[in-house]
């Protein structure tokens, strides 16, 4: 009987496939991108640009289809996830090995589980301070704030508001917008 091998981010790295993340040791293909989530991660990079600019409150290093290593066996694929400049002072390249600041999931139909529950405890046990979980056909944004060990609830819209959500509450947040209205 021969030994099942997880695969590590160098497998991933010489992987000809495309649009995969390496998640608990294996390889494995992201959901095909839907016409609701394009729009939905368009709009949310849009909206939280000033974040990136000078001109605005700023600080932020905020990338769309990003690989983050945490660890041997695993570099998931995040749909956005963001850096304080202060902690990552110069433009990131390729697969990042620092731990965000932020990280938003937009969630997939037959694929809730990996975000909901895998990238969950992921980012949880390796203390990213915010997670933002973004349901599209349900219109809905729930957003967490690591507090101590584990993540707490800190807004939960679903309604076309706007609405100030840390870590980004410098500004408001057209949510109607970001969720393609």
């Amino acid at each position: 009987m021969e030994a099942y091998k997880l695969s590590t981010i160098a497998d991933l790295l010489e992987s000809p496939e495309e649009r995969v993340e390496l998640i608990g040791g294996e390889i494995v293909r992201r959901p095909m991108a839907r016409a609701e989530h394009g729009v939905v991660q368009g709009n949310a990079r849009e909206e939280l640009g000033p974040f990136s600019r000078k001109s605005g409150p700023g600080g932020w290093w905020i990338i769309t289809e990003v690989s983050v290593n945490y660890e041997l066996h695993q570099c998931p694929c995040h749909d956005l996830a963001g850096w304080r400049k202060e902690r990552m002072p110069e433009r990131p390249h390729g697969v990042i090995e620092l731990t965000p600041d932020w990280v938003c999931e937009i969630l997939s139909p037959g694929h809730e589980r990996k975000d909901t529950l895998t990238i969950f405890l992921l980012l949880q046990r390796h203390r990213v301070p915010f997670y933002w979980l973004i349901w599209p056909e349900d219109r809905t944004l729930v957003a967490y704030r690591l507090d101590g060990e584990h993540y707490r609830v800190i807004a939960t819209l679903s309604e076309p508001v706007r609405a100030r959500i840390p870590p980004f509450d410098e500004i408001e947040l057209d949510l109607a917008y970001l969720l393609g209205e």
